[in-house]
């Protein structure tokens, strides 16, 4: 039994040239290479025909958020530029919705660019409204953050709509260019909706409604989850073992009837589009274990080694019976929906619940997003990522993909 706290992320490296990454988008969706890993064996396609390579009746879970423009740049009087980049709501909620809609202020956890140029005061910009403004003030310096109060004029507009005027599509640090006019369509997938992300949920940025066309042909179900991609994804594992490494944790929103439809698929084909999906089904399951053992618990959340340690470590509960615990924790607390964090890490060693395959882009070397890969398919992982390499795949976010079988 693999230790995942001893795990040395220099394990799961490989030499990623800068050319193999992908600075824009294909030019169509879903022309886009696709890998097919099954039982050790690589074949390749594009994304036009990937429902030939799904088993008829399988549950696709997609997530559905909407990345925000988290970048704000402000212009000081002097001419200086803060960049202030939104990671998520600093204060409490009970679903992200409330944040995105509130009206005149909101406070942000935020990362700062030129943070020791802002001496004092709130800084200004206009909106693209007549007579409108964005004021954002410096509140607290947090450990690895800082808190910004953001105000507005008129303060009927709603923060979704502010940051809509005044920010930036947030693209990856690693696609080092400017934001172009494709990046507004692209780097948000067609069926976006739930506002909240500052990554977009990258699996899904291959899918066109053709795709969604062939899925109904085949009688390939789909179903949305809700995960709000954090700054955190792009986190690096800094430490000698995954033991020294704090995994993000992220908002996760899923509706009880997602829930029921998983359980009436538990002895089919679930399969994940994206590790967002994929972590948010797998959570599912842990939470489902955690109300069947203490259906009094106040609060359901997940952290980062809960499934590790015991009492959940080595659980044998079935997947239907967790997650009709889960629905009845739910019930039991009248809600209609689950919603809350997840900091669910899934490395080597870890032993899959809920899915039976998972659709992803290709991650950076010494990621979590590889670990999770490397859980999926083993020691294989190199194999497919050499394969990718010596056979003109592109890489990360706006890259090709791959359908791995687990």
């Amino acid at each position: 039994m693999i230790d995942v706290k001893q795990i040395s992320i220099k394990g799961y490296t490989y030499n990623l040239p800068d050319d193999r990454i992908a600075l824009h988008p294909a030019a169509v969706r879903d022309a886009s290479k696709l890998l097919i890993y099954k039982k050790g064996t690589i074949s390749e396609d594009i994304y036009r025909n990937i429902a030939e390579h799904l088993p008829a009746h399988s549950l696709l879970i997609f997530n559905n958020t909407k990345v925000i423009r988290a970048r704000v740049l402000f212009q000081k009087p002097t001419g200086g530029v803060i960049e202030i980049f939104c990671l998520e709501p600093y204060e409490g909620i009970n679903e992200y919705s409330t944040i995105m809609n509130k009206k005149e202020k909101v406070r942000w956890k935020c990362m700062i660019g030129g943070a020791s140029k802002w001496k004092s005061g709130p800084l200004e910009k206009g909106l693209k409204v007549e007579a409108s403004k964005l004021k954002a003030a410096l509140v607290e310096k947090l450990f690895d953050a800082y808190v910004v109060e953001f105000s507005w004029e008129p303060a009927e507009l709603s923060f979704a709509e502010v940051i809509e005027m005044a920010g930036d599509i947030p693209l990856p640090p690693y696609i080092k260019r400017d934001v172009g006019n494709e990046d507004s369509e692209r780097y948000q997938t067609i069926y976006a909706k739930d506002e909240g992300s500052v990554a977009a949920p990258t699996a899904g940025l291959h899918f066109t409604q053709d795709i969604f066309s062939s899925f109904d042909k085949k009688n390939i179900q789909h179903s949305f989850v809700t995960l709000h991609v954090g700054a955190g994804t792009f986190k690096p594992v800094k430490a000698d073992t995954m033991h020294g490494h704090e995994m993000h944790a992220e908002w996760i929103e899923v509706n009880d009837e997602l829930i029921k439809q998983l359980i009436d698929h538990t002895d089919k084909n679930v399969i994940a589009v994206g590790t967002t999906s994929l972590r948010t089904l797998e959570s599912l399951y842990w939470l489902g274990v955690k109300a069947a053992l203490n259906p009094n618990l106040e609060q359901l959340r997940l952290s980062q080694w809960n499934v590790y340690e015991e009492p959940l470590a080595h659980s044998s509960m079935a997947v239907k019976d967790a997650l009709m615990a889960l629905l009845q924790w739910l019930k039991k607390n009248n809600l209609d929906k689950l919603f809350t964090q997840t900091q669910l890490l899934i490395a080597p060693g870890y032993k899959f619940r809920m899915v039976k395959a998972l659709i992803t882009n290709f991650h950076q070397p010494q990621s979590t997003l590889l670990l999770l890969v490397a859980a999926a398919i083993g020691d294989d992982w190199r194999k497919v990522y050499d394969y990718a390499l010596e056979n003109d795949f592109r890489f990360l976010s706006y890259g090709d993909g791959s359908l791995l079988y687990l």
